[in-house]
């Protein structure tokens, strides 16, 4: 589906070393970043406590939320759990200053925010606590940096074999491109890094490499129908063919994304904010990253079209 038609090839190769260096430039910002600073990992990372607090009425997170932040308490997610009735508080531990056990540092946390929840609200019940320590953090970062392993190598592994391996060098370096610009972000604002976001730069990597795949699959195609038109050529009109799909596609899935961020509470914030800042630099790095590093690496039309073969039968007067 077209709602419209370029008639006019667009030179995008013609800017392309100018665009990369830009990419190179957030890029390495993006890593010193992540080097010095670092993330700020949630509490499912570095350890803290879970409470489930029930209303007997419907509960209100954003009342809960500046109940706790006045005893101090600021780092804290709270969201409904099952019912509206229901909430699930989520904080990280604080290190005991006695060398009291963990344990009990936790216990005396939830006491603390029952006590100023019943203080708000008399119906307040504590149903549930829970205590998640910083081991399942450190195995949840390991298992999330491993699921991103395992996805580079499954995807250059089916491109290298739908397209050709520069295609597939190509794709995988324009989404890692993608990936530690989201994170650039969240370690240099501070953003709160959660298992959430963790989806979110997944289906984020998964995404663009659909964007990918669509361009690639154009010039495939034109090296097959153009014959006489160089390589930036062949990247221009493909790039070009595909923009009334790639403006549709990435449109539907941004307003889908907002809807997320504006209506979807505390909860979801990040995650949102995290698919936004991939979307748009998804979109970039499909036509201004991906494409460039295919020409740079040698991508021709030798690679998708066989020279014929001269007959060497004598031919008939």
């Amino acid at each position: 589906m077209e709602f419209f038609r370029i008639r006019r090839t667009i030179p995008f190769m013609r800017h392309a070393l100018v665009f990369n260096i830009i990419s190179l430039v957030v890029f390495v910002v993006s890593i010193g970043f992540l080097a010095f600073r670092g993330l700020h990992f949630s509490i499912e990372f570095t350890g803290g406590t879970v409470l489930e607090v029930s209303y007997a009425q419907a509960a209100e997170p954003e009342k809960v939320r500046a109940t706790l932040e006045r005893i101090g308490l600021k780092d804290v997610s709270v969201q409904n759990f099952g019912t509206s009735r229901d909430l699930l508080i989520r904080m990280p531990l604080k290190a005991s200053e006695d060398g009291k056990s963990q344990n009990v540092e936790m216990q005396k946390q939830a006491d603390s925010v029952i006590a100023a929840l019943k203080a708000e609200d008399k119906s307040a019940e504590l149903k549930r606590v829970e205590f998640v320590g910083s081991q399942v953090g450190k195995e949840l970062a390991t298992d999330g940096a491993l699921a991103l392993l395992f996805v580079c190598i499954g995807i250059v592994i089916y491109l290298a074999f739908r397209f050709e391996w520069r295609f597939a060098v190509a794709t995988i370096l324009a989404n890692l491109h993608d990936v530690v610009i989201i994170l650039g972000f969240f370690a240099m604002f501070q953003w709160e890094f959660s298992l959430p976001v963790l989806a979110a730069v997944l289906a984020v990597f998964g995404y663009s490499v659909n964007e990918s795949v669509v361009v690639f699959d154009r010039v495939r195609e034109n090296f097959r129908k153009i014959r006489k038109a160089s390589v930036p050529e062949i990247m221009d009109a493909s790039i070009t063919g595909v923009i009334s799909r790639t403006i549709i596609t990435h449109l539907c899935t941004q307003m889908m994304v907002l809807s997320i961020f504006f209506f979807g509470g505390a909860s979801l914030h990040y995650f949102a904010l995290a698919l936004t800042i991939g979307i748009c630099f998804g979109i970039y790095s499909s036509v201004l990253v991906a494409c460039p590093l295919a020409m740079y690496l040698g991508a021709s039309r030798d690679d998708f079209v066989k020279a014929e073969k001269k007959s060497t039968e004598p031919q008939m007067p």
